[in-house]
């Protein structure tokens, strides 16, 4: 349906505002059908903002009914009460973006109501209705802690033009918070490209599916970036400007995790104290991202799987089916199939889960990524501490390339951070790397250096024969005879 604003002067329609009479007989309200007709909408459908559930608290039959319209036209969809006891109904049961609040509610105060949302951590932007004569009431509504107010009367692209103002500044909310996050991140400065084949297949995969609707299972040890991959992948897709939501499987109770997943109404549980809105409500129209997947309890997996097929979920003490539009990205350093077949997992979610699936090897089988993702971090940490032509000594990047990283790309951000902290001038020295970094006392290769497995045979026979009492005890400890050891041995030039 469209609209017209006809050429009734503001100034009439202030004085019929004012007089806040519901009466019908009194005349049509300000965004009344007599208004507008339904041949043209004087709004450009193109600047018209992502829609939106908005809540209308205002105590006119008339402003609930027209702007509705108003709204509606916009693409939004309204929720109205002429009270504030029908408003927290609403609150309570509808996933809240905007509010529209009258200053007069009848008898209330729309301002101490606004007080009272604000007092209770509300995060519902509320924007005020205020008579034209009423700038007192609009400037006490600021300090109260609405969002803007708008002068009765009004008109649609009035309406329009406020919600574009204030869904940039969600979205300009939403990219502080995305680098706030990312800044926290441990891994934030993980280089998605690679030189290993396997590797610029994972790469390749992951973005080929990120313009799809499909779900994605990035699996891979702790530590190797699952994280920063999801992210990517929310960040190529279509659904970029909207959240990226993580819920950490394992960093709760049965409990309290499908709490945070689903939400809660106050008194569900003991510690309910409030209705509260989950993760999947704060992913609506972006991605939610479970990381260790397969630490997501028994109990909770048919849910899971119901939002995956239905797209559908109920918070906890909630009878109310409700909708969701989410992608889910998925992660876990778990065998998944192992799990399906020990009964600790659900067959069915596991392959609604995976499918896409791609793999994030350990660090040590990528030894030609080793120092360009070294590198990468030392840049991200020199810059923050002032030291820009900071570089590895050619024995450094030796150590780093050699070294097998058991900890992955979590322990290498932590070795180089450690390492710029502690180095002096401009490389960064072997004994700037921590001890295990250096060679051990036979001063032999080491496991996942580049080299042959003969030579690391022979260094691993001279260190156990060092350490050992006797041949027979040096053989046991390396599961051979003692002939072959003392073959072993002579080849060695050991007597």
């Amino acid at each position: 349906m469209a609209y017209r604003y006809n050429a009734e002067s503001r100034s009439n329609k202030a004085t019929r505002a004012n007089s806040k009479s519901k009466a019908e007989s009194n005349g049509p309200g300000l965004l009344d059908s007599g208004m507008y007709d339904d041949e043209e909408t004087g709004i450009d459908p193109a600047s018209q903002v992502r829609g939106m559930n908005i809540l209308i608290v205002d105590d006119e039959a008339n402003i609930l009914r027209t702007t509705s319209i108003a709204l509606k036209s916009m693409g939004h969809t309204p929720f109205t009460a002429e009270n504030s006891r029908r408003a927290e109904f609403i609150l309570a049961e509808e996933r809240i973006d905007a509010m529209f609040l009258d200053v007069m509610l009848g008898n209330e105060n729309g301002l101490d109501y606004l007080t009272k949302l604000k007092a209770r951590n509300e995060k519902v932007p509320v924007i005020v209705f205020t008579a034209h004569s009423s700038i007192e009431s609009a400037v006490e509504s600021m300090k109260r802690g609405a969002y803007d107010y708008i002068q009765k009367p009004f008109i649609p692209e009035e309406i329009r033009q406020m919600l574009a103002k204030l869904e940039r500044s969600i979205a300009l909310e939403r990219k502080v918070e995305a680098l706030e996050e990312q800044v926290a991140d441990k891994d934030a400065t993980i280089r998605l490209e690679s030189e290993e084949p396997d590797m610029q297949k994972t790469f390749n995969v992951a973005f080929k599916a990120a313009n799809s609707e499909a779900s994605i299972l990035i699996l891979g040890p702790s530590g190797t970036g699952k994280t920063v991959l999801a992210r990517n992948v929310h960040q190529r897709s279509p659904r970029a400007k909207e959240p990226f939501i993580t819920v950490n499987c394992p960093s709760l109770s049965r409990e309290l995790l499908e709490s945070e997943l689903f939400g809660h109404l106050k008194g569900s549980f003991t510690g309910a104290v409030k209705d509260t809105w989950g993760k999947v409500a704060a992913a609506e129209g972006g991605t939610l991202f479970l990381d260790e997947i397969g630490e997501l309890p028994l109990e909770i997996q048919p849910k899971l799987l119901r939002l995956l097929q239905d797209r559908e979920y109920e918070r906890l003490g909630e009878n109310r089916v409700r909708k969701c539009d989410i992608r889910v990205i998925a992660a876990t350093n778990r065998d998944l199939a192992a799990e399906v077949e020990a009964g600790t997992f659900r067959e069915d979610l596991f392959y609604r889960l995976k499918v896409i699936s791609v793999e994030m090897p350990p660090l040590h089988e990528r030894p030609s990524d080793i120092l360009p993702l070294a590198e990468n971090y030392l840049k991200h940490f020199a810059v923050r501490e002032g030291r820009k032509n900071l570089r590895f000594s050619t024995e450094a990047g030796r150590q780093l390339v050699d070294y097998t990283w058991p900890g992955n790309l979590r322990e290498m951000r932590n070795v180089i951070e450690r390492a710029v902290i502690l180095s002096v001038g401009d490389e960064i020295e072997a004994n700037d790397l921590p001890d295990d970094f250096s060679q051990d006392e036979s001063g032999g290769p080491r496991p996942g250096q580049m080299i042959s497995l003969a030579e690391l045979e022979e260094a691993h026979i001279r260190r156990i024969l060092a350490k050992a009492d006797s041949l027979d005890q040096a053989a046991s400890v390396l599961g051979i005879d003692t002939a072959t050891l003392y073959r072993k041995r002579k080849r060695m030039g050991l007597t």
